[in-house]
């Protein structure tokens, strides 16, 4: 069932509606899947469309209840903008936010108290247009006891414990984490694009998880073992020159220390302005993917093994 979460009005009679699908009673255990925080993330469109196409197919199988907010940035997802437009606003930097605040943070507010209370929260967004990235989850060091065997049913491919930063603090993960609701967050793929092999891994890993808190009996698929990572086991590769980025290896391969990664050059010129060598052994997690880079930019990050 379609529920409005809110509601705003906008001027030339239009309104801003964040709606989320109900599937199942309400009763029951409860996983909420979480998508379109950023407009040009749209990973997660196919995972909510796999997820509800899947239950609809078998509904028997289903023992409790499911929420897909497809959009919780439908302006954002309309333009093909980051942040909400007009507003010049990352969405998810506005979190919890609260009923007596501006706009924006009244619709926080509001998304925050529909999800709450969920036995579980997916939050899956997708890299930007720069960068390409596996399908991991990404944990804050602070629920890591909690998280970690939850991100071991969803099939991703790495899960990366990571060091708490302020800017946390103001996500939609974090603030649900900090009033009880288990929420992890999944990256994957690259920005304005839907990656399909990525997505159909994610949603069989969220049917796995589902299957675990039982609330689903039907069958799913064995989920692979991710490798878990702390900060300190990553090595990120920056760009020490501007130019065109040209990727010698294959994103996910596992490449030893000195190993060639690619090369930056000038097209003009017709040179190499920077020869790229892995500085670690590891799995490559994140790769460029726009070409066109400036001193500093990030290449890569590699997973030290």
């Amino acid at each position: 069932m379609i529920e409005t979460v809110t509601k705003i009005d906008l001027p030339v009679d239009e309104s801003l509606t964040i709606v989320k699908n109900r599937i199942g009673s309400g009763q029951g255990k409860r996983i909420s899947i979480v998508t379109g925080t950023h407009g040009d993330e749209l990973e997660g469109q196919a995972v909510c469309f796999e997820v509800a196409k899947r239950i609809g197919e078998h509904p028997e199988c289903l023992n409790g209840t499911v929420d897909i907010y497809p959009a919780l940035n439908p302006l954002g997802i309309d333009s093909i903008t980051r942040g909400i437009p007009g507003f010049d606003l990352d969405m998810n930097r506005i979190f919890p936010g609260t009923e007596e605040g501006a706009m924006t943070e009244y619709i926080a507010s509001k998304i925050v108290g529909d999800i709450a209370g969920s036995d579980v929260c997916i939050d899956i967004h997708a890299s930007n247009i720069f960068l390409r990235e596996i399908p991991q989850v990404r944990i804050n060091t602070q629920t890591a006891q909690t998280l970690v065997p939850l991100a071991g049913y969803l099939n991703v491919d790495f899960v990366w414990v990571h060091a708490a930063a302020t800017v946390l603090e103001s996500t939609l993960a974090y603030s649900l984490n900090s009033i009880g609701t288990p929420t992890l967050v999944v990256e994957m793929g690259v920005g304005m694009r839907i990656t399909k092999e990525y997505c159909s891994q994610l949603t069989d890993g969220i049917f796995c998880l589902m299957h675990q808190m039982g609330l689903w009996s039907g069958s799913v698929k064995e989920p692979r073992t991710p490798i878990i990572s702390t900060d300190g086991q990553v090595q990120f590769i920056n760009a020490s020159a501007s130019g065109i980025f040209i990727p010698q290896v294959e994103h996910t391969r596992h490449v030893s220390r000195g190993d060639y990664l690619g090369d930056i050059v000038s097209p003009h010129e017709g040179r190499v302005i920077e020869r790229i060598l892995s500085p670690c052994g590891g799995m490559v997690f994140t790769l460029r993917e726009y070409p066109v880079v400036d001193e500093g930019s990030l290449i890569a990050r590699i997973l030290e093994v």
